[in-house]
């Protein structure tokens, strides 16, 4: 058995305090909140089951980590509003609204301008 293998393989909690298993290699009625997002459900308030976990030299720790909750404990996504919608509709538009030339870009405005492309370099559209 490989060493980063048997850092990662845990099933009883011993070591972590919850039930570790290697990257992919999950039991059965475990997912990840993307994995439950995916079938049209979410936690619904339960603890962590167990997780994942392996080796990784971006992270500082040394390794990274994905929560697993149980599959037949996890709820329905709640649908959304017309308020919902309607607030993320605004929300949207706040983002795409230039604050100098107060204009809907068609885009997001970036970030890194704070403003659109047309008022960030005036002479370049007056040069085409």
């Amino acid at each position: 058995m490989a060493v980063a293998y048997a850092q990662c393989f845990d099933p009883s909690g011993a070591r972590y305090g919850i039930p570790t298993f290697p990257w992919k290699l999950a039991p059965d009625g475990f997912a990840t909140r993307r994995q439950l997002r995916a079938q049209g459900l979410r936690p619904g308030g339960q603890p962590v089951a167990a997780q994942l976990m392996r080796r990784s030299r971006r992270r500082k720790a040394g390794v990274s980590v994905a929560f697993l909750y149980r599959v037949e404990l996890a709820l329905p996504v709640r649908p959304m509003t017309s308020r919902k919608w309607g607030a993320l509709a605004l929300a949207m538009l706040a983002r795409r609204t230039c604050p100098e030339c107060r204009l809907d870009a068609g885009y997001v405005i970036p970030p890194s301008l704070g403003m659109c492309v047309t008022c960030a370099y005036p002479e370049e559209q007056c040069a085409a």
